[in-house]
């Protein structure tokens, strides 16, 4: 099914209405909903990152931002709360999300130009949710250290240990326990990572 995104020049005037697909192969900006979710156990402070469904046309199986999704013509972005539900089987209120700012994250490959201005937003993930997970869309859920993901998005070092589970193509869950690099993550820029490393960090 197409969809219909608003289209905007590098200085957010709007340009108009035009095709997903048109989107990125013009490299047009456009809006996103980006929720990163953490949480804190026994004074540790963790984040969240999904695992893309190796279903997905772009970056199957990579790692990414907790709950993302692109904001369609008709929406707000209070209707990005969806995208938390949809991905994530999990009901959010906006009203318990966290603003991070809009910051750009553009994301080139040989085949488009995603030209993102991404509504960021931070939800602390309560011990009564639980992960159910569109499994054409998100293949699993993982964690790791907040200290260990800043050291990882500011080159501290090359890889970072994540810890959580996948589910394969009949429905079983796997433990997942091991290293990543950045090469395993969406190649988001940097910059955009160490922004999102940043703000949070403020709210700890």
């Amino acid at each position: 099914m197409s969809e219909e995104l608003k289209i905007y020049d590098g200085k957010r005037n709007e340009l108009g209405i035009a095709d997903r697909d048109e989107v990125h192969k013009r490299g047009y900006w456009h809006e996103t909903f980006q929720c990163w979710f953490v949480d804190q156990k026994d004074g540790i402070n963790y984040i969240y990152l999904q695992q893309r469904s190796n279903e997905k046309k772009d970056f199957p199986n990579l790692f990414d931002i907790t709950a993302a999704g692109h904001l369609l013509s008709t929406e707000t972005v209070t209707d990005g709360v969806r995208e938390i539900h949809e991905e994530m089987g999990i009901d959010v209120n906006f009203d318990e999300l966290i603003s991070l700012g809009v910051l750009e994250d553009p994301i080139e490959t040989n085949n488009f130009l995603d030209m993102e201005w991404a509504n960021v937003y931070l939800y602390h993930l309560k011990d009564t949710d639980e992960f159910n997970l569109q499994q054409e869309e998100v293949s699993g859920m993982v964690k790791t250290t907040i200290n260990d993901f800043s050291d990882l998005c500011f080159d501290k070092k090359n890889e970072m240990k994540v810890e959580g589970f996948e589910i394969n193509e009949i429905g079983q869950k796997t433990t997942i326990n091991r290293n990543i690099s950045l090469d395993n993550i969406v190649p988001h820029r940097k910059a955009y990572l160490q922004q999102v490393v940043e703000q949070i960090s403020r709210h700890f």
